[in-house]
């Protein structure tokens, strides 16, 4: 596609050709690519909503999935123009422990607030009312899509795809537009100042993502052994909790295998922990974690979530050495 064809051409310029061959790439087959598939498939999402705002709609379900799956693999690229505006917590607002993203919906509906009828203005809602798991409730919550008139709730549905999409495109043309020249051009007085605080940044991405699919994806509904909590799973109401677990894995792994290109024994290292802990969670069987309860089912999810903190230990310690940096805060650590 143009946008695709345009992204390499930018990787391709002479600036790249003096950048570490890693960073271009990280940036050329892993970062574009997936936020390219984001903006496509959260327009094809917004298109279909305009076609078909049914949320019994086949379609329209089939493009949220879609569009979902492309941010879940992009979802640990948390730096950039994702911070911009907080593009990441407008697509994503998740975990959401207070119950924000239903009761901002429920109050828009109860309010036939007029806000809903421009996708320019939607974006001076709550933060909660945004972003993909406001339109899974929209979609899939039986409460919600009962609320509210049928035309209202046929509004809801367009604008939050069209916000959506405005946001996706809007990372994906901050990328092409300059964000990838600030990773390949580091200087001095430039954003990194050195090729090493942009690997960092990659490592970060990394570790965060690990981290984040360990105690928020499989953390949340393990709970614990006395009060586990299925139903704070990510996504279950339309039955993505393990999907969105092993789409992270997979996305995750590429990176870590184009950071590890250097050493081949990491690079091995990593790619047998990827594997087992892929392996573990389709042994798990349960696309929501609705078993957590079952001691049996449990362990069988407590592994997978251990294979995974397994990895996240091998790249801070084997993979940060490697590349000479180490991953450093990030936006899970707290303060």
């Amino acid at each position: 596609m143009k946008r695709y064809l345009f992204a390499a051409a930018l990787i391709c310029a002479p600036v790249a050709a003096a950048a570490d061959p890693s960073v271009s790439d990280i940036i050329d087959g892993h970062i574009l690519p997936r936020f390219d598939a984001l903006a496509s498939t959260s327009q094809d999402l917004a298109q279909t909503a305009q076609q078909d705002c049914d949320p019994t709609s086949t379609d329209l379900r089939a493009a949220y999935g879609a569009a979902f799956d492309a941010w879940i693999s992009a979802s640990h690229l948390r730096f950039g123009p994702t911070e911009v505006d907080d593009r990441a917590f407008a697509l994503a607002f998740w975990p959401d422990s207070r119950g924000a993203t239903p009761r901002s919906l429920a109050t828009l509906i109860a309010d036939q607030d007029p806000i809903a009828a421009n996708v320019e203005t939607y974006s001076d809602v709550s933060i909660a009312a945004r972003g993909f798991y406001a339109l899974e409730f929209l979609l899939y919550d039986a409460t919600l899509m009962q609320e509210g008139t049928s035309d209202y709730h046929c509004t809801l549905v367009r604008t939050v795809a069209g916000d959506i999409a405005a946001t996706a495109t809007a990372i994906y043309d901050d990328w092409t537009g300059g964000h990838a020249d600030v990773l390949l051009s580091p200087g001095p007085t430039a954003t990194y100042r050195s090729e090493e605080e942009v690997l960092q940044e990659m490592l970060r991405a990394l570790t965060a993502g690990l981290q984040f699919t360990s105690d928020s994806r499989l953390g949340r509904p393990l709970g614990t052994f006395d009060r586990p909590r299925p139903k704070r799973a990510e996504a279950w109401r339309s039955g993505r909790s393990a999907s969105d677990v092993k789409l992270s894995l997979e996305s995750l792994q590429d990176l870590a295998s184009r950071l590890a290109v250097t050493d081949p024994q990491v690079a091995e290292q990593l790619t047998r922990e990827f594997n087992d802990a892929l392996d573990k969670l389709e042994a798990v069987n349960d696309p929501v974690f609705a078993s957590v309860a079952k001691p049996q089912s449990r362990l069988k999810i407590e592994v997978v979530q251990q294979a995974v903190d397994t990895i996240r230990t091998t790249v801070q310690t084997e993979l940060g050495p490697t590349l000479g940096v180490a991953a450093g805060f990030n936006s899970l650590d707290g303060d």
